[in-house]
């Protein structure tokens, strides 16, 4: 037989709670925790000489739990007239231990007689909508519990906070002198989970009567740590409140059932009292498969989180197929944030982990698994602001086999690596070391075939110019200034601020044979275009910055038919047009090739394995097979003759992937 009522409007009817008390006897039910859980926070706020009041004590034992810790002025009052009756037949040796049957609505106790009103989920039965009539009722019992206690005296309120809960004791209290302050009751719902119930969270709200206050006092402390936090408006608090809400019921669902046929669960974990997080948790769940252990937490080292099997849903979800889990739980470190090992990260997340774990896990111990033995290491080394492209981070990374790299990043895409550099370890005659950006290796591996690309497009030629458009931190362009040492090399970006950033940071420098032009780079082929100037070899590489889109690079403006116009007319007559395409969505794949191919005469495309790039390499004329082959052979030979640790072309794979799009190549 069940004793929860048909419908939440129930709690408030004196009847329902009569009945519930003759089904249950004597035994005890307690709302939101035994004492044991709540008596950490209880004993902050409460003291032994307080004139201690319960509203609507049930036949909790709460009162009989302070008593016999040696409180001595407790008042137990209950609407229900049963409850009252069996809770006074139990109170021998305790002479003291007050039960009256009363309605906490109005209440015959004189002004001021209380130090501390208690409150145990009685506001919650009280109030199980917002509709006029309940928030009638609940304006007269907080109005009475204003009268009834002093100065200085406080109403704890242990409660689940459902939002119109909360902002009625916001519109109430705060407006009326008192000091709200709440806490989450984690030992509550840590008895909860043990004894395999759902925990939601529990919240101990403590509002303090004065008579009169210079300003409102709105504390909070949702973390585990003794540490408040204070907000200037109620709203603050309302979504901080809701925001640990909705984790414990993702938290709980994540519990209960698979996500596998779902989009992934994802979870930022912030410190108490901090604004930026300090983790991002994707949880993914796949089919489950036979032999499979059911979960496991995987922690991406610092640096690695921008790489595809990790910053992609198709990559996560590979992920777990290669570990031989149903569900992990896969778990970035922010930039910013100072981590002390992987042993150290691991206890910081252990608790969170068993939060997200299925209920039907067999082996309560969650196994940690990453990419080596520690966290890795990153150390911003700029922030700036760029009027183009917002604000932006420059960082350090060290990878697990001990190789550094330097990365450009904007902040509203921070997963994303907008430009990368690998740094080197030079010694000086006097035997100082440094660290200097190679320039000689490519850390894009789309860079490489834009690179053979460009040495197709000007060999043989004693004055030959390369146009880039999309500078970045100007690897490419640098490198080719030395692959390429007798071309030259005109880089375009619309950003003024990516030169700066280029030259301080990557080791760009312009010269007789490099140079930069700050504008649009659609205008500028525009202009181009009208003077009829040629150019041996002009190159795509522009980012959208926006990752979410089909095509993240170029911006589709560059594909659109007056730019690639303008592109046929200024590439010489054995010129190339290179373009590099990232398609996030390959349903945008056909438009952008029939584009292509209704402005140039010949397309070849040719798609990286490992990443979403694809390069296409266009032109008016033929393109040789021959002249392709022969420059992979040159640019493996530049790596070897400059020990470059870059990606050497695999020629005959390279050859053999290489499509047709349009017409035909020559042999």
């Amino acid at each position: 037989m069940s004793l929860l009522p048909k419908s939440k409007e129930e709690f408030s009817q004196k009847e329902y709670w009569d009945t519930f008390f003759k089904k249950r006897g004597s035994k005890a039910f307690e709302w939101y925790g035994e004492y044991p859980d709540l008596s950490s926070d209880l004993h902050k706020y409460i003291k032994t000489q307080d004139n201690v009041l319960i509203s609507g004590c049930g036949n909790s034992t709460l009162g009989r739990d302070l008593y016999d810790i040696g409180f001595r002025n407790i008042t137990n009052i209950d609407i229900s007239e049963v409850v009252i009756r069996q809770m006074s037949q139990n109170t021998r040796e305790r002479d003291d231990l007050k039960y009256i049957q009363m309605d906490a609505l109005s209440m015959s106790f004189d002004n001021a007689q209380f130090s501390v009103v208690v409150d145990k989920g009685t506001l919650d039965a009280l109030m199980p909508n917002d509709r006029a009539d309940t928030l009638s009722k609940v304006n007269q019992y907080f109005t009475e519990i204003q009268r009834v206690l002093k100065s200085g005296g406080r109403y704890i309120c242990i409660s689940l906070l459902q939002e119109h809960i909360l902002k009625s004791i916001l519109n109430y209290f705060p407006k009326n002198n008192w000091m709200f302050r709440a806490t989450r009751c984690f030992e509550v719902e840590k008895r909860a989970l043990e004894n395999g119930e759902n925990s939601m969270p529990v919240f101990f709200v403590v509002c303090t009567k004065f008579t009169a206050l210079p300003r409102k006092v709105l504390e909070l402390n949702l973390g585990s740590l003794d540490k408040m936090q204070r907000f200037e408006n109620e709203q603050d608090i309302i979504l901080h409140i809701s925001s640990v809400q909705q984790a414990a019921f993702v938290c709980s669902g994540l519990k209960r059932s698979s996500i596998a046929n779902e989009n992934e669960v994802v979870l930022d974990l912030f410190e108490p009292c901090e604004t930026k997080p300090r983790f991002t948790v994707h949880v993914v769940d796949i089919v489950p498969q036979h032999k499979n252990s059911q979960y496991a937490a995987f922690i991406v080292p610092q640096g690695r989180e921008v790489e595809w099997l990790f910053s992609t849903k198709a990559g996560r979800k590979h992920l777990v197929t290669m570990t031989n889990h149903n569900r992990l739980a896969i778990i970035t470190l922010h930039r910013g944030q100072k981590y002390e090992s992987f042993e150290a990260v691991q206890k910081e997340l252990t608790e969170t982990v068993c939060n997200l774990a299925p209920s039907s896990l067999n082996n309560k111990k969650i196994l940690f698994l990453s990419l080596g033995s520690d966290v890795g290491q990153r150390v911003i080394k700029f922030e700036g602001h760029s009027e183009y492209s917002g604000d932006y981070i420059i960082e350090d990374v060290k990878v697990d086999n001990g190789e550094k790299f330097r990365r450009l990043f904007y902040k509203n895409s921070q997963l994303v690596i907008q430009s990368e550099a690998m740094l080197r370890t030079v010694k000086s005659r006097k035997g100082i070391t440094k660290e200097i950006v190679d320039l000689t290796y490519l850390t894009c591996n789309h860079h490489i075939y834009m690179s053979v690309a460009a040495h197709v497009a000007c060999r043989d030629k004693k004055k030959s110019t390369v146009v880039v458009v999309g500078l970045g931190g100007g690897g490419l362009c640098s490198f080719m200034h030395k692959f390429l040492p007798k071309t030259n090399i005109i880089a375009v970006d619309i950003d003024k601020d990516m030169l700066k950033i280029a030259t301080d940071w990557f080791a760009f420098q312009q010269n007789d044979k490099v140079t930069t032009k700050i504008q649009d780079g659609l205008l500028y082929l525009k202009e181009t275009s009208e003077k009829g100037e040629k150019f041996d070899c002009i190159l795509f590489d522009v980012d959208s910055k926006d990752s979410s889109v089909g095509m993240s690079c170029p911006p589709k403006q560059f594909l659109e038919n007056d730019a690639l116009s303008n592109v046929a007319k200024i590439i010489a007559d054995t010129g190339l047009f290179v373009l590099n395409a990232v398609l996030r969505d390959q349903s945008v794949r056909p438009s952008v090739l029939n584009n292509l191919k209704s402005h140039f005469e010949t397309v070849v495309s040719y798609k990286l394995e490992e990443d979403l790039n694809e390069i296409f390499i266009c032109c008016n004329s033929k393109i040789y097979m021959d002249h392709l082959k022969d420059s992979c052979t040159q640019i493996n030979n530049f790596f070897k003759k400059n020990n470059s640790k870059s990606n050497n072309v695999d020629i005959d794979m390279f050859m053999q992937s290489l499509v047709m799009q349009s017409l035909s190549l020559k042999t």
